[in-house]
Formats: structure tokens, sequence, C-alpha cells
């Protein structure tokens, strides 16, 4: 899987840490502010977008009086005390970071996530210093699973695309990272559990946790 890999670029929620029960709990009570039930389909229907695209969408979707701006900076301070405090790491995923700064591999984060929750948590867990870039969808034009985010932290890393390898949880960042011409290891995670087989399906690889690879 490794082989002539010159950088592994991983998105963040799902796939590098434990993080996506965060956000139907933060949906649930962020719209229960406005009297609106969460609809059992949103997931699916922002699947992908960046932070500010997602925004966009709940705004024109359930007429939310507050700006994109205001709506971010809520959500931001809603997920913050989770993402420094409660969040952890992938099984494995702390080795594997190790082993791949070990053998002078460009490492970077790819994700639809804002910088300031993705920064908190890679601090809190102790594993900020091993990145060489950190790409959020908000910084390029399109979210996945347009390749953009992915051909950008490619950028920053100095390495081509054909060198890097790709770890998603969801099938639009599997679609991003084959879009940009990388290959891509696709990992369990419960949230995207209704996905394994289109996730099995478009990925190069899938592994049950970083251990597999490590093995």
């Amino acid at each position: 899987m490794l082989k002539n890999m010159k950088a592994v670029l991983f998105d963040l929620d799902g796939t590098l840490v434990d993080s996506m029960w965060i956000w139907r709990e933060i949906d649930i009570e962020y719209l229960g502010g406005f009297h609106i039930e969460l609809p059992e389909d949103l997931q699916s229907c922002i699947e992908g977008m960046s932070f500010s695209e997602t925004a966009e969408y709940m705004k024109q979707r359930f007429g939310i009086p507050d700006s994109v701006e205001v709506m971010k900076e809520t959500w931001n301070r809603m997920a913050w005390e989770k993402y420094t405090k409660e969040v952890k790491l992938k099984k494995g995923a702390n080795e594997f970071l190790r082993f791949c700064k070990e053998h002078n591999m460009r490492l970077g984060i790819a994700t639809s996530n804002s910088k300031e929750l993705v920064t908190g948590a890679l601090k809190a867990l102790g594993v900020y210093e091993y990145f060489d870039a950190i790409v959020t969808g908000c910084e390029v034009e399109h979210g996945k699973p347009e390749p953009d985010v992915y051909l950008e932290a490619a950028k920053r890393c100095n390495v081509l695309p054909k060198d890097c390898l790709v770890f998603e949880d969801i099938v639009a960042g599997i679609l991003a990272g084959k879009a940009a011409g990388m290959r891509v290891c696709a990992i369990e995670d419960e949230y995207s559990a209704h996905q394994r087989n289109e996730k099995k399906k478009q990925a190069d690889y899938y592994i049950n946790d970083y251990h597999d690879v490590l093995r």
C-alpha cells in the first residue's frame, strides 16, 4: 500500500479521529434552537461539503436567519470542548503517523471541517507537529467529491498527486481522492457503515483500523 508513496493524506472526521457522533448532537441542538427537527437525510445531503458550503446549504434549506459566518462561529463554539477534550484518534493512528514520519513521508490533512477545530483537536491529541499541511474545504473552490482539497494538500506537501496515498471514511471523500489521481484507502467507521460496500468498490484498499496497515 505504501510502496512508492511520498505523502499520506488524511481526512479528519471518521478517518483519523472518531468524531462523527459530535455533529449529530450539534445538528439536533442547533436546529432545535430554531424549533426545527433534525431531518434524517441531512447527513447524506451535506456529505463532503466544506464548513462554508454546509452553512450555506442549511441557511437556505431551513431559512436560518443568522449569517453564514455567524453559523460557522456558533458551530465552532459548540464543538470546541468536544474536539479538544473528548475526541480520540482511531485505533493505531498514532503509531501509523509515527511510522510515516520515521520513513520520511510527508503528512497532510484534507478536511471539510473548520481550521479551528482541526488544529484544536490535533494539538490536544499531541499529533499536530506530525503534519506538513492542513487544508480545509473552505480554502479551495469546491468541496468533496471534487478533488480540490486533496490537490491543494499535495501541493503544500510538495509532492505529485500520483505519489500520494489518501485515507477516507466516506464515498464522497474516496471519489475526491481518486479524482485527484491518488490511491485511496477506505477505513471502517460506524457512521458510514451503510456505505461499506460502495466504499470497498470505489477505494483501492480497505482497512478496519491503522493496525491493519502496520501489520
